[in-house]
């Protein structure tokens, strides 16, 4: 969200009452999206701000190996969330789409330019590597090897880099990944699905992976 201001309107027909937020203007003449007719300005203009986070506890240093994941949106969303978490690098791996698609823009609103990536063939070799250079390599997946992301906090260790893995949408993480990984976490699910979206799965393992242990033990606040 940019630093422009808005205005919440509400359609003045009777039979409608749509009301929406749009740009603040000068002129007034704003028309009801639902019904044509016209609107008035119901609250006063208003501009969105952030809440100012004490950035002083960086929590565990993550990077990401994406490995075969379809879809241009669900890839956007997660640059989004890399950046917004201060995740330090995506790894691009198999079929899953670069920034050098115009339709990753459209979720991921600038964080392809803010979130360092590299595009990689063979995630299961890139992965061998990153362990091999001291990361712990921990997947993202529903499988009956799995731990709760909250049973495995504790084992996460806070000296050593985390590559999270994950996979594609439909057929997972890659076995041979699997293979050699230190953890395999995932998202408990209380309903009658038994998984996430890949990119809402990303975004709460991120969070609570980057700063759950910190979370823990108090040293992450509001300022």
């Amino acid at each position: 969200m940019d630093s422009a201001k808005f205005q919440i309107r509400q359609c003045l027909r009777d039979s409608c009452r749509f009301r929406f937020p749009v740009r603040a203007q000068n002129d007034g003449d704003v028309r009801c999206p639902r019904c044509g007719a016209i609107t008035q300005m119901v609250e006063p203009v208003y501009q969105f701000s952030a809440p100012e986070i004490d950035p002083r506890t960086q929590g565990v240093e993550i990077e990401v190996i994406l490995d075969n994941i379809r879809s241009t949106y669900n890839v956007g969303a997660m640059f989004r969330t890399a950046d917004g978490a201060g995740l330090r690098h995506l790894h691009l791996c198999g079929m899953t789409p670069t920034p050098r698609n115009p339709r990753i823009t459209k979720t991921a609103l600038g964080a392809e330019s803010s979130v360092p990536w590299s595009q990689t063939p063979d995630a299961c070799a890139l992965a061998v590597e990153m362990k091999a250079n001291g990361f712990q390599l921990w997947a993202l997946e529903s499988s009956p090897l799995a731990m709760s992301i909250f049973d495995a906090l504790p084992q996460l260790a806070e000296t050593a880099p985390l590559a999270l893995v994950v996979g594609n949408e439909v057929t997972g993480v890659d076995p041979g990944i699997l293979a050699k990984c230190d953890q395999v976490i995932a998202i408990p699910m209380q309903g009658v699905k038994r998984s996430l979206n890949v990119a809402i799965a990303f975004g709460i393992a991120a969070y609570i992976l980057r700063y759950g242990r910190a979370v823990h033990i108090g040293k992450w606040r509001m300022a």
